[in-house]
């Protein structure tokens, strides 16, 4: 059997060591060991990692890359952050958002970051970003899967003319309905604004992602409400929830009939660590509260979780580097998700959780699944995570598109053993 490339010697997500991928046509055609068969090109994992590409599940494009325009977040807080982008808007030019946006997406690239759903403001009567990012994604295309959410930044029955913008968005294209219930005048606005958008979705056939609850306020509950409308128009499966950080101050008794009917819903959810734990808390003396949302405990009831970079150099957050072990990182030490099983959970939360969220078609590691993947210098998803390892090899439909040297282990720098030496381990 010939094939275009073949990997060999390589570690799996899953714990298999040493196995051989071959890949045909842009496609997974095999997966064992000692695969036999000609490839026009090799490449020797050497028993490193090799995983699906990282995914992003919540991410704003089009403000990302425009720290300190016109001002910086001196407070730290969402909604000066709001009022920061909002001055902002105003000065935007097309070219400026398409070349930041490519900026970043050459950045995730090298980062083996492959598919991103970034939320678009809708709020603005020009739909700029909306344009400029689908011409963004119509260039990326051969590299990146680009989802768009049409999001309502400033409310959608808040802002003058939200509703018929969010309506233009979807009909130029964009991918899934967005909202923001909780950034609305009152609660039953609030509540108004998920049940009209949920409906949205249903008749159009789209998926929903709404920035829920993220808040400190422990009676922000549009989560439920949001798992409601799931149920009652059907939408099981294409519904996501992202921060849900108000739930990191409820009353446990209600969390415990909340989660339930999240679970029934099939309603996903997306933390967005470096973001939650920088923005939440604010109000707090001490003890300062964490500011993620409970992810083990979703987990515990089969809800398919994810973390979001949400941010990179933009009101709301001035560091980030599209790395979403960093990201991965966060969460663990946030969530305390430090068993070994949790670690690798918290792997999963950048790859094939949010891969399901966004409905990725052929995504994984598996025989007729696309041939996109990343070569990780690490043994395995707890490494990678650790050490923020090395992208050795970015892979592209069986392509390598990007590249890097291997960096020298702590054990090998000068003056070092290059190895340990087991008869001095342990007790002497």
């Amino acid at each position: 059997m010939m094939f275009d490339l073949k990997i060999t010697n390589a570690n799996l997500p899953d714990g298999r060591t040493g196995v051989d991928i071959g890949i045909r046509d842009g496609r997974i055609a095999a997966i064992e060991a000692d695969l036999a068969g000609e490839a026009g090109a090799v490449i020797d994992a050497a028993n490193q990692l090799i995983s699906p590409p990282f995914v992003d599940t919540h991410f704003h494009m089009d403000a990302t890359l425009s720290l300190g325009q016109p001002r910086y977040n001196e407070s730290g807080l969402l909604l000066e952050g709001i009022q920061i982008w909002g001055e902002l808007k105003p000065l935007l030019t097309h070219d400026a958002v398409i070349q930041r946006a490519l900026d970043y997406c050459d950045l995730a690239v090298s980062q083996g970051l492959l598919a991103i759903r970034t939320h678009v403001d809708i709020c603005d009567q020009r739909l700029l970003g909306v344009e400029a990012l689908l011409e963004v994604k119509r260039q990326v295309a051969p590299y990146i899967d680009l989802q768009l959410v049409a999001f309502p930044q400033d409310g959608y029955f808040r802002y003058p003319g939200a509703i018929e913008l969010l309506d233009r968005a979807l009909d130029m294209g964009v991918d899934v309905v967005g909202g923001i219930p909780h950034f609305e005048r009152t609660m039953a606005d609030g509540a108004a604004s998920v049940k009209a958008l949920c409906e949205i979705a249903a008749e159009r056939g789209l998926l929903v992602d709404l920035h829920c609850d993220e808040t400190d306020d422990p009676l922000s509950r549009h989560i439920e409400t949001l798992a409601s409308e799931t149920q009652r128009l059907g939408l099981h499966g294409r519904v996501n929830g992202s921060h849900l950080t108000s739930m990191h101050s409820m009353d446990n008794y209600y969390v415990s009939k909340l989660l339930p009917l999240i679970a029934e819903a099939e309603v996903s959810a997306t933390a967005n660590p470096l973001i939650n734990i920088g923005i939440q808390g604010r109000h707090d003396t001490y003890p300062k509260r964490r500011g993620m949302t409970r992810i083990p405990e979703m987990l515990k009831y089969g809800i398919t979780c994810a973390f979001g970079h949400d941010c990179v150099m933009d009101p709301w957050y001035s560091l980030g580097m599209g790395d979403m072990l960093e990201v991965a990182s966060m969460g663990l030490h946030v969530a305390q998700m430090t068993s070994r099983d949790a670690m690798r959970q918290c792997f999963e939360a950048i790859t094939t959780g949010p891969a399901k969220i966004m409905h990725l078609d052929g995504y994984g590691i598996a025989v007729g699944n696309k041939a996109d993947m990343v070569l990780l210098q690490a043994k395995d998803p707890i490494e990678a995570i650790r050490l923020k390892a090395t992208r050795l090899a970015v892979i592209k439909s069986g392509k390598v598109i990007a590249s890097a040297p291997r960096r020298e282990s702590a054990l090998a720098l000068p003056g070092r053993p290059s190895s340990i030496d087991a008869s001095r381990v342990g007790p002497q």
